[in-house]
């Protein structure tokens, strides 16, 4: 299992764009499909991208041409680039391992972090 630090939320007006960074331990790392969930207020968390160590991505279909996953398996670390946000985007970012294609989703007993909030703005 990997432990993981997310970082580059913050407020945004709508259309707007942010950063997500996600530092990953672990020497296996490359290895690891990994994703960006997300969890709004009185909502379920959900998978909101994910990629596999070689690089297959997924995206939610909420996001898709708008969000875009990426990894530097050299650095241990995991990207999502969000650009025309949405105040629907609102919600707390995290990342964390996933269950590789065609399964994707949440694998079972991950731990997880605080996570970054993301605020947009209308």
């Amino acid at each position: 299992q990997v432990q993981v630090v997310e970082s580059g939320g913050g407020l945004v007006q709508a259309g707007g764009s942010l950063r997500l960074s996600c530092a990953a331990s672990g020497s296996l790392f490359r290895l690891v499909t990994m994703g960006w969930y997300r969890q709004a207020p009185g909502k379920q968390r959900e998978l909101v991208a994910g990629i596999t160590g070689g690089g297959i991505t997924n995206y939610a279909d909420s996001v898709k041409g708008r969000f875009t996953i990426s990894r530097d398996n050299a650095k241990n670390m995991v990207y999502l680039q969000m650009n025309s946000l949405k105040p629907e985007d609102t919600a707390v970012y995290y990342c964390n391992s996933a269950r590789s294609p065609p399964n994707w989703g949440i694998p079972p007993g991950v731990y997880w972090g605080q996570g970054t909030q993301v605020t947009v703005s209308s």
